[in-house]
């Protein structure tokens, strides 16, 4: 089943509760959270506090992407503030399988996710621990950003890899998700969407979600 992740990277943070109130009526079910620390990506957004008030807030689970240096460091500050769901980059972590047995061992469900130049196989060892791959079809650091063609490609062997090893793990893209790109996205083999601009740009997310999902849906064959 083909879902909608809302990123609130591009939401009114004034009104942000009221934003991620409208994104889930429109068919979003998950909640994407980009953490960024102005190191290993070229901005900085927000941390643990701002997650504890989105737990008080929703009741939707909360997918956190970290894009930060160390994020050992910071796996059990999420976990306390209500992460349910936590990835890290691949680039970002010395001993990838460590931290995702940390993720795990706090009750949240791990994620790894590769910048646009990582090739999907360097992470074939470590795909059964995992809950959900990201796929970053931008470059990450801002929201806006046009779709990079070739991470169809990234997300047609990573549905092979799935296939191939009889694994279930969630296959999940960032980046560019919007109505002229998501078509070729389901149908390369993605099933989780984030989506921020697509969503909230507009200033009408409750009718912008339904209308990106059903599109994603009528793609992948779904009612």
């Amino acid at each position: 089943m083909v879902e909608l992740l809302p990123s609130i990277l591009s939401a009114d943070f004034a009104h942000l509760a009221d934003e991620i109130a409208a994104a889930e009526r429109g068919g979003g079910t998950v909640i994407h959270v980009d953490v960024m620390d102005g190191h290993f990506v070229p901005n900085m957004t927000l941390g643990p506090p701002v997650v504890a008030s989105l737990r008080k807030a929703t009741r939707m689970p909360l997918d956190c992407h970290l894009m930060i240096d160390n994020p050992n460091e910071y796996i059990a500050a999420f976990a306390e503030a209500g992460a349910n769901w936590l990835s890290v980059h691949y680039e970002a972590c010395t001993h990838l399988h460590r931290s995702l047995e940390m993720i795990l061992d706090h009750g949240m469900k791990p994620g790894v996710v590769l910048n646009p130049a990582t090739r999907v196989d360097l992470i074939e060892e470590i795909l059964p621990m995992v809950h959900h791959v990201l796929i970053m079809s931008v470059n990450p650091g801002f929201g806006g950003q046009e779709f990079i063609p070739f991470s169809l490609d990234k997300i047609r062997r990573l549905t092979e890899l799935r296939r191939e090893l009889g694994l279930k793990f969630r296959i999940e893209v960032d980046g560019g998700v919007a109505h002229d790109t998501v078509a070729k996205i389901v149908q390369a083999g993605a099933d989780l969407l984030v989506a921020g601009s697509a969503v909230f740009g507009a200033g009408r997310p409750e009718a912008d979600a339904r209308a990106l999902l059903a599109a994603a849906r009528a793609a992948a064959g779904e009612r």
